[in-house]
């Protein structure tokens, strides 16, 4: 679970260069540094359990039974997803909630001929990072496969001089990017297993680090036209509510919150206000809204990002969570909790 707060200090600080080639690394394949702990790094059981996961997940949204959801993953409008928001916690605690996400891919692939690249936007928890930076990789290892880094993207947001590159140390060690890798690679060994083709799709991982809402709101907007691309799916990876004394975050219901009288319940009542200010694509909002209640959503940073990016977009997006899980029932102040929320966003082809 993740437990791991952002540090400040000197020694763990990285900066984004004005010059994008003094930030130039040497390209290397990524590790799977949190295979065999954060998941498995067998193939066969790792393959085995996204399977179950996602085979769920499904016939979840086949029965209607996604109740945790306003609507489940195939009622949301037409169109074709074009994004969605994982949680990043191990698979044995948020990996079900990611599956509702990662459907939403599969389609992609299926029904968009144009899709070749994932965009990963994820947080930092072991760096301070006034900016964003991109991983330096040129492939990405998990035990499901190597996934190759779409390197002609990363040149043209290098290009802008708003963008870093991550050392290769801060890239391995980051764990809300490399938690979305297998489930990538698994939903493309499924597309070409059930299609009989190869599809050729990338990835590219952005660290989006702790920045104000001006530098979020000028950085959505930069990569917008990038993101409205329909050949790119973009993955925005988040865990929601951090309660507990671990987490130095332990509201609780008062007599004004009605009928609210559990700490979970007070939870997911927190977390919903924010996951109804994302679907209604409102950046602005959001933010006013992690002002008052500094809700511990650590991929804020991300999420605000891409809602600037799809409020600059010439696309119209359609945005839907379609489960939510909080990893244990909060009581008490000896309890923690993690929420995880999976979501996806749609736009039409024809646009």
């Amino acid at each position: 679970m993740n437990s791991n707060r952002s540090s400040n200090s000197d020694s763990d600080r990285f900066s984004v260069s004005d010059d994008a080639e003094n930030d130039t690394t040497q390209p290397y394949i990524r590790r799977a540094h949190h295979a065999g702990s954060w998941y498995s790094s067998d193939p066969d059981t790792l393959d085995d359990l996204l399977t179950k996961f996602l085979t769920d997940a499904e016939d979840d949204d086949k029965n209607g039974d996604n109740s945790s959801a306003p609507e489940s993953a195939s009622g949301i409008g037409g169109g074709v997803p074009n994004a969605c928001i994982s949680p990043h916690a191990g698979f044995q605690y948020s990996g079900a909630t990611a599956a509702y996400s990662y459907l939403a891919l599969g389609e992609a692939i299926q029904k968009n001929p144009l899709l070749r690249t994932v965009v990963v936007l994820h947080p930092s928890h072991h760096v301070y990072l006034d900016g964003c930076a991109v991983s330096g990789a040129s492939k990405i290892a998990t035990p499901l496969g190597t996934l190759s880094v779409d390197v002609n993207l990363r040149e043209q947001l290098l290009s802008t001089k708003k963008f870093g590159v991550m050392e290769r140390r801060v890239d391995e060690e980051e764990h809300s990017g490399e938690m979305q890798y297998p489930y990538i690679q698994k939903i493309i060994n499924d597309a070409n297993e059930s299609s009989g083709k190869q599809y050729d799709v990338k990835v590219l991982p952005i660290m989006v680090g702790s920045i104000g809402a001006s530098k979020e709101e000028s950085i959505g907007r930069l990569i917008s036209p990038f993101l409205s691309d329909k050949g790119i799916f973009t993955v925005i990876s988040s865990d929601f509510c951090h309660w507990g004394r671990r987490f130095r975050y332990t509201p609780q219901p008062t007599k004004s919150d009605g009928a609210i009288n559990e700490i979970f319940e007070f939870i997911e009542y927190l977390d919903r206000k924010g996951m109804y200010l994302i679907e209604m694509q409102r950046p602005g909002a959001f933010s006013d809204y992690l002002r008052e209640y500094s809700n511990t959503i650590c991929g804020r940073h991300p999420i605000s990002v891409w809602l600037h990016s799809v409020q600059e977009s010439v696309l119209a997006h359609e945005v839907r969570f379609v489960k939510y899980a909080q990893s244990e029932k909060a009581r008490s102040t000896r309890d923690h909790s993690v929420s995880y929320a999976g979501a996806v966003s749609r736009v039409a082809m024809d646009a």
